[in-house]
């Protein structure tokens, strides 16, 4: 049974930012920073900060992940995340589920690592801009299974009742990438799909194998209703001058 679409962050649960707390490579030793600006009324979050890949010889990460160990969304019954997302640069992201978390480590205070469900995606700037965003649709099916960041197969799927963790993160991909990042999202929701749904879905992002029910990017439609407004607003101004014109110039002659 299908449930349409849960709103979990965003939208309209405004975004907070006490939900949200920096889980960066300082952990390790590293200097890599994370951000998550917003304020209780605003409706987008600007994911940012700065990957540092030096001081761990290649490697690195920094991410932002929900708060409280004790959060719980049950999103069985749909199809997958969907993203929305307002402007990004063109670094590769990762989204990440948990469905199970651990108490901290007695010796070191440090959480213990559990598998991770990740999904990798990136946006250039043809499908994100100040006008036209994009939305990120990722199927649970492509969510690959982590552990301490080395892919795991002998797992079993995410439970989708259970999950208990929201991440993103910006990662090195062992070099790859570093410096700066900055990606804006409107909204974070869980969604069903209409039957049918590899009829023109998505573009896929290069990221995940494309078929059916598979992930990718939605180029968001170009906000037309703004220039119609305008456009209107300007023959409806011309007409009246024109009016008013002929109006006074008739008074004129007559006086």
């Amino acid at each position: 049974m299908t449930k349409g679409e849960l709103t979990i962050f965003g939208g309209t649960k405004c975004w907070n930012p006490s939900d949200w707390t920096a889980s960066d490579d300082q952990v390790r030793g590293g200097k890599s920073q994370s951000y998550l600006d917003c304020v209780s009324s605003d409706s987008v979050a600007h994911f940012n900060g700065e990957l540092d890949i030096k001081t761990l010889g290649g490697a690195g990460f920094a991410s932002q992940r929900t708060t409280g160990e004790d959060r719980l969304w049950d999103l069985k019954g749909y199809d997958g995340i969907q993203l929305d997302i307002i402007k990004a640069d063109k670094k590769r992201y990762t989204f990440i589920l948990k469905d199970e978390l651990l108490p901290k480590n007695p010796h070191n205070g440090r959480e213990q690592s559990t598998v991770s469900y990740e999904y990798n995606f990136t946006i250039d700037s043809e499908n994100s801009s100040s006008e036209r965003g994009a939305f990120i649709f990722i199927p649970w099916k492509d969510l690959k299974a982590t552990y301490r960041g080395k892919e795991k197969k002998d797992v079993s799927a995410l439970d989708t009742k259970k999950v208990k963790r929201i991440s993103i993160m910006m990662r090195s991909f062992f070099g790859d990438q570093e410096g700066a990042f900055s990606l804006s999202i409107q909204s974070i929701k869980a969604v069903s799909l209409p039957s049918g749904p590899e009829e023109g879905l998505l573009e896929t992002s290069g990221e995940e194998a494309a078929g059916p029910l598979s992930g990718g990017i939605l180029t968001r439609p170009r906000d037309t209703s703004r220039w119609l407004t305008l456009l209107l607003a300007g023959a409806s101004a011309y007409w009246l001058y024109f009016v008013a014109y002929k109006w006074i110039m008739k008074r004129a002659c007559r006086s």
